[in-house]
């Protein structure tokens, strides 16, 4: 059975004056799926989510949301989406609770449903006790809290979002990872900037890496980590001629390390219970075991150009 994307990219090129910001990039997002594209500054990640709100028309290629292209039927895609960019679309002179409801009678919620659902958003986004005061006392947090509730005052078939979670502090953040991952189980599809790679590791259920204008990769973050390097564990050994002993009883791949030995593993207990038995039985004294697995960060780093 073929699968029906909401968001699609077909060979989508954007330059601005000399600079190729994007090459010719192609990604799907399917219906409900977190989608996080990630990359260093200047990758060209908010142009293509621009291209996608109908903020920028691409320079060839093809964009499309929820089926509509973005060039020839931007008013649909318009209609489909939700967009949260990088700064705070929020009016200052008017209270959390009055942004609210002004939007949601806008979008023909009605008086009494506008109410409701600003009073929900304001509980959801941690603002209840700040819901009547003017948003021009809010810290830099808040209005961002206030942002993100303004784009889910109704609940768009997509919401991109550009780097939402920029200058919260680690509550508002777990907030707003527990708002984006209940859109997504409601069947919402969120696309999602970052530049926190652990908030692309905990949200998304795909990820891309966006570089000098070219996708590098793209999977699965599980899938990325294992492509780098398995687990390995870091074992402290204090006498240097134990150490040395350990080294050759490790196998292949073990490395020297600073106070002991890195060992490759398959990141099974059964291998570190083993590795550890057999250095016991030779009379190796192991101080202390740690297990590292490869983060986003090391695949970040190792894909990358600088």
């Amino acid at each position: 059975m073929r699968t029906t994307y909401t968001v699609t990219l077909t060979g989508v090129r954007k330059s601005f004056g000399d600079v190729e910001v994007l090459r010719g990039i192609d990604l799907e997002v399917r219906p409900g799926e977190v989608f996080a594209l990630l990359g260093p500054n200047g990758a060209g990640k908010t142009t293509a989510v621009r291209i996608l709100a109908t903020l920028l028309r691409p320079d060839a290629g093809v964009a499309r949301v929820c089926g509509f292209d973005v060039t020839a039927d931007p008013r649909e895609v318009q209609r489909s989406i939700s967009l949260t960019g990088q700064s705070a679309a929020v009016d200052e002179l008017l209270t959390g609770e009055e942004n609210l409801v002004l939007l949601g009678r806008l979008r023909r919620l009605g008086r009494r449903g506008a109410r409701q659902r600003a009073a929900e958003l304001l509980e959801q986004f941690d603002l209840a006790g700040a819901g009547r005061r003017r948003v021009r006392t809010y810290s830099g947090g808040m209005r961002r809290r206030l942002d993100l509730a303004v784009s889910l005052v109704v609940a768009p078939r997509v919401l991109f979002l550009d780097e939402p979670t920029t200058g919260l502090d680690p509550r508002s953040r777990q907030t707003t990872w527990a708002a984006v991952r209940e859109l997504s189980a409601a069947g919402v599809t969120v696309f999602l900037t970052t530049q926190y790679l652990e908030e692309a590791d905990q949200l998304a259920d795909r990820i891309a890496f966006l570089d000098h204008g070219d996708i590098i990769a793209m999977g699965r973050p599980a899938d990325l980590k294992a492509q780098l390097a398995g687990e390995r564990v870091e074992l402290r050994i204090d006498a240097p001629e134990a150490a040395g002993r350990a080294l050759e009883l490790a196998g292949a791949g073990a490395v020297a390390a600073r106070g002991g030995l890195m060992v490759p593993t398959g990141g099974t207990a059964r291998e570190v219970r083993e590795l550890l038995n057999r250095l016991d039985a030779a009379g190796v004294d192991v101080g202390q075991v740690a297990v590292h697995r490869p983060t986003l960060d090391d695949v970040f780093l190792s894909m990358t150009k600088g």
